[in-house]
C-alpha cells in the first residue's frame, strides 16, 4: 500500500523572500549594517524545529526563552536544563495542545511561567505604527524578542494560524524578517511589515479573537516566589470566569453591609477547585549525601517566600479573611474553596513527586511514581534558625530517590482566628487563608464596582489596593494579575490550531 508524505513547500515569492537567497542575503547584510539585526545572533543560536505540528507557539517560545538565557530550573535530559517545546505543558496538558494547538493568551502565560517579561498586544488594542517601533526596538537589541500570531493565508502560504519569531528587521524596504518554526515547511523569510501587520490582524475563528505579537524579555528580578495561577487543570476556566464575570454581577444583585457579607459572596458560591487556581511554589530539591546543608540560593529564596508570606499576613485583608474562615469553621460549613484537608505530609508527597519528575528529567509522564516515608525534620542554617524540610523516597521507574521540599515559615504570631484546622493561617506553610488574601488583591480593582454601598465599596478598594503594599508582595501580587489578564482573555474559547 502506498502511504502519502510531503517534503517541504514552495514559499510563495512574492510576497516572501526566502532567507538564503541572493535577495535574501543582500537584506539581511543590510540590516545588520544598520544595527536592526542584533537579536538574530542569539536566536538562530537556539532555532529549533516545532516538534509537532500544532507546536508552532511552544517551539517559539522555547526558541526565545533560550535565546534570553533563561534558566527553565528543571532538566530537559541527563543533567541539562534546557528549554524544549515539549517541556512547555504548565499552562495546557501537552495532550491537547498536540491535537488542537494553543492561544495567544496561554503562550503569553506560558513566557509568564517561565520566568520571562511579556508585554502582549492583540492588533485591535495596537496599531501599525506601534508594533513598527516595537521591531525596531526588539531587533536593534539582544535583550528582548518578538513574537507575532498570524494568518499564513495573507501571504498566500497554506495553513491559517501560526507562531513565529521575528529575526530582524530592514528599514529601507520596510520588511521583517521570520524565521518560522515549521521548516519542515518554510524556510525563513523576509515578508513586508505592512503585510504581516495585515496577518495579524485577523480574527482567530477559533477564538473571536484578534491575533497580534508579544515582547518577550528577562526579568530583571525574580517574581512569584510563593504563589503563581495554575490554568493547567480542567476547572480552571470556570474558576477565572467565576471570579473576573460572576463574582462582580453577583455584588449588583445583592444586598451587602460589610466586608464579611462580601468574603462570603466570594468565596461561599466559588467552583469546588478554587484551591487548584491559586498554588505556591514549593521549593524541592535532591538529597546530597547527608542532605544538611543548605546552598545560598536555597537559604535566599526561601528567605524572599517566608518574607512575602510575613507580608501577606501583616495586611488588614489576610485579618479578615482569617476573620471569615474561623467564623465559617465554627458553623462546621463544608465549604470548598476553604476545606483544605491536606495536611502537610500529603501535600509535600505530592510536591516531591513533582520534583523527582523534574529532577529525573521525567516529566513527560504523571504515572510510574509513588512517594513513601514522608517525614519532617529540621535543618540548621548558618545565623538562622532552623529551617523546615519534608522529606520522602519517591519511586521512580523502580529506583528510589530521596527528595526535599525546603518549607517557608512565618514570624507573625498566632492568630485566635487561625487555629481551627490542620493547614491554618498560623502553620509553617503557606495556608488558604494566605492564598485566597492574595488572590483578592489579584482581582481587578473594578471587581467592587458592583458594590451597592458606595462606604463598602471604598473600604473593599482600600482592602485590595496594591499601591500600598510592600514592595515585595506588590510585585508578587502584579505578576498574577498579569497571570489572570492573560487567562481572562482566553475565557470560553476553545484553542486555534496552528
Amino acid at each position: 500500500m502506498a502511504l502519502a508524505g510531503l517534503y517541504r513547500r514552495i514559499l510563495p515569492s512574492p510576497p516572501a523572500i526566502e532567507f538564503p537567497s541572493p535577495e535574501g542575503k543582500q537584506l539581511f547584510t543590510e540590516a545588520l549594517a544598520g544595527g536592526t539585526a542584533e537579536g538574530f545572533f542569539k536566536l538562530i543560536s537556539y532555532y529549533q524545529t516545532q516538534s509537532e505540528p500544532a507546536y508552532c507557539g511552544l517551539a517559539t517560545l522555547a526558541m526565545v526563552l533560550n535565546a534570553l538565557a533563561i534558566d527553565p530550573g528543571k532538566i530537559w535530559k541527563g543533567p541539562w536544563r534546557w528549554f524544549d517545546d515539549s517541556m512547555l505543558d504548565c499552562c495546557e496538558p501537552l495532550e491537547k495542545i498536540k491535537s488542537q494547538g494553543v492561544t495567544f493568551g496561554k503562550v503569553a502565560c506560558l513566557a509568564v511561567c517561565n520566568g520571562a517579561q511579556v508585554e502582549p498586544f492583540r492588533t485591535d488594542q495596537s496599531s501599525l505604527d506601534d508594533f513598527r517601533k516595537r521591531v525596531i526596538s526588539c531587533t536593534s537589541s539582544e535583550d528582548c524578542h518578538l513574537i507575532v500570531s498570524y494568518n499564513r493565508a495573507v501571504f498566500k502560504q497554506t495553513g491559517t494560524g501560526h507562531f513565529s519569531p521575528i529575526g530582524g528587521y530592514h528599514a529601507g524596504k520596510d520588511m521583517v524578517l521570520i524565521l518560522d518554526v515549521a521548516r519542515f515547511k518554510y524556510p525563513p523569510h523576509w515578508v513586508p511589515l505592512s503585510l504581516l501587520w495585515d496577518a495579524m490582524n485577523t480574527i482567530d475563528k477559533d477564538t473571536g479573537h484578534h491575533r497580534g505579537f508579544m515582547v518577550i524579555s528577562r526579568l530583571q528580578k525574580a517574581t512569584s516566589v510563593l504563589y503563581t495561577v495554575s490554568c493547567r487543570h480542567e476547572g480552571w476556566n470556570a474558576v477565572a470566569k467565576y471570579l473576573t464575570e460572576d463574582v462582580p454581577l453577583l455584588f449588583t444583585s445583592k444586598n451587602l453591609n460589610d466586608v464579611d457579607d462580601v468574603l462570603c459572596v466570594v468565596f461561599r458560591l466559588a467552583p469546588s477547585n478554587l484551591r487548584d487556581f491559586i498554588q505556591w511554589v514549593a521549593e524541592v530539591r535532591r538529597q546530597d549525601d547527608g542532605g544538611t546543608v543548605l546552598s545560598e540560593e536555597e537559604k535566599g529564596r526561601l528567605a524572599l517566600k517566608e518574607e512575602v508570606l510575613k507580608q501577606i499576613r501583616e495586611t488588614e485583608l489576610f485579618k479578615h479573611v482569617t476573620r471569615y474562615l474561623a467564623f465559617e469553621s465554627s458553623l462546621c460549613k463544608n465549604l470548598a474553596p476553604s476545606g483544605y484537608k491536606d495536611g502537610l505530609a500529603d501535600i509535600a508527597a505530592n510536591v516531591c513527586c513533582q520534583g523527582a519528575k523534574l529532577l529525573t528529567g521525567k516529566i513527560r509522564s504523571a504515572n510510574g511514581l509513588c512517594c513513601k516515608d514522608m517525614i519532617v525534620k529540621l535543618l540548621k542554617a548558618e545565623s538562622k534558625e532552623a529551617v523546615t524540610v519534608v522529606s520522602g523516597t519517591v519511586i521512580t521507574d523502580g529506583t528510589e530517590q530521596m527528595v526535599d521540599m525546603l518549607i517557608p515559615s512565618s514570624q507573625t504570631e498566632p492568630s485566635c482566628f487561625c487555629d481551627f484546622d490542620q493547614n491554618s493561617c498560623c502553620g509553617i506553610h503557606p495556608s488558604i487563608g494566605d492564598g485566597l488574601t492574595v488572590l483578592l488583591f489579584s482581582l481587578p480593582q473594578d471587581t467592587w464596582l458592583g458594590l451597592k454601598e458606595e462606604k463598602l465599596q471604598a473600604e473593599m478598594k482600600g482592602l485590595t489596593s496594591v499601591d500600598s503594599l510592600p514592595t515585595l508582595l506588590q510585585e508578587e501580587v502584579l505578576h498574577l494579575q498579569r497571570q489572570l489578564s492573560f487567562v481572562k482573555a482566553d475565557l470560553n474559547m476553545p484553542p486555534s490550531s496552528s
